[in-house]
């Protein structure tokens, strides 16, 4: 069965989530309230800080269930 997984973009790069990974750990929203709120629908905001910020949060995830492209690497991969 393929894994659900969410994504979200902003203009530079896309977060992917794959809820059935995650382990509700609580450091990607503790460190980052702007982007990562679980209260709230969606629960990541991409325009909630710098794509830097995002990314630096977004590499302490310690499951996985978070990662990120960035959105030239996805453009480049289609067909023209």
């Amino acid at each position: 069965m393929p894994q659900k997984t969410f994504k979200y973009s902003n203009n530079d790069i896309t977060v992917v989530w794959k809820p059935e990974v995650c382990q509700h750990s609580t450091l990607y929203w503790k460190g980052l309230i702007g982007v990562f709120n679980p209260k709230e629908k969606p629960w990541i905001k991409m325009n909630g800080t710098t794509t830097e910020q995002i990314i630096e949060q977004v590499k302490k995830c310690p499951s996985g269930a978070l990662s990120y492209v960035m959105n030239e690497e996805i453009n480049t991969d289609e067909p023209e």
